[in-house]
């Protein structure tokens, strides 16, 4: 479950910021990110929730719904629930990826009065960017670029919405790395693609709302034959994070009948810049031969 997006007001962003800066940086344990995460997600209606309501909705002790909120300095839940409840507002300018089918977003944005739908749309592209810095600590990255390279083929998985972030991650990576193979071909199927992939291998996956079955059997295939698995997803407690090894995080809100995946670009062009510091002048001799041979067509 994910709640419904609310827009806040400035002040109220400031806080909802320094509550989600504050739980990344705080040292919780797998089922306090757990919960963490679904609060997040689930703002407007956790501020809601008794901390045995959310206990009982996640799966864990209402001991460790009280151990988060004293771990994130509050005296318990409560004044937590305090805090959160202050930021919310019944105001809901922006949709949110839980609400996945198009012709339903599309329903909800013609509800809305947008007419300055330019400058509401960038400032929610902005907060999407900037839970793509808040959630995913510098160790991840490097992680994640240490694992690709490590990697004798890196594949990129990344199905219907998701195959335009599958593919510039595909078209970034072939430029600097070898090894690098899309499964998306119009030959061939995904598990063909993937049908040779090994445990010197990594796979570099896609995954949002609508989120895919196709994608699961591909991840599953992965993990049976060993390969290392990196994922790009919209929380901690999506249906394929159980598989990945290195998990990005990022909101994919919009306010109109399609996903924003902007924070997912940027995801990867910053593992990119990475890569090229790592490499550096390794791959000056690749971006020349691939280049004197577009020059030769004209195509840059």
């Amino acid at each position: 479950m994910r709640g419904t997006a609310v827009t806040f007001t400035a002040e109220s962003e400031k806080r909802v910021n320094s509550i989600r800066a504050l739980i990344f940086n705080s040292n919780l344990t797998k089922t306090e990110q757990v919960i963490g995460d679904f609060v997040l997600d689930n703002l407007g209606d956790a501020c809601f929730m008794t901390s045995t309501d959310i206990a009982v909705h996640l799966g864990v002790s209402e001991a460790s719904v009280i151990r988060f909120a004293k771990k994130l300095g509050y005296s318990g839940f409560m004044e937590f629930q305090k805090t959160i409840r202050s930021c919310y507002q019944k105001e809901k300018n922006q949709i949110s990826a839980s609400l996945d089918i198009p012709a339903e977003r599309l329903k909800k944005s013609r509800q809305q009065e947008d007419k300055n739908y330019i400058s509401n749309y960038a400032a929610i592209v902005q907060n999407n960017l900037t839970s793509a810095l808040v959630n995913n600590k510098w160790e991840t990255y490097e992680k994640a670029i240490d694992l690709i390279l490590g990697s004798q083929n890196k594949y990129i998985l990344g199905t219907r919405a998701n195959m335009g972030l599958a593919a510039d991650c595909y078209v970034l990576l072939k430029r600097i790395i070898p090894g690098v193979i899309i499964t998306n071909t119009s030959a061939a199927s995904v598990i063909d693609n993937l049908s040779d992939i090994k445990k010197e291998d990594c796979l570099i996956a896609f995954s949002f709302p609508r989120y895919s079955e196709l994608d699961r059997v591909a991840m599953e295939m992965a993990k049976d034959a060993g390969a290392r698995i990196i994922l790009v997803t919209d929380r901690h407690s999506a249906p394929l994070a159980s598989y990945a090894e290195v998990i990005f995080t990022v909101d994919i809100d919009s306010n109109d009948y399609f996903n924003s995946f902007v924070a997912g670009y940027f995801i990867i062009e910053i593992l990119c810049v990475g890569m090229s510091r790592r490499l550096g002048n390794v791959h000056e001799e690749k971006l020349k031969h691939i280049d004197h041979y577009l020059d030769m067509l004209r195509i840059y």
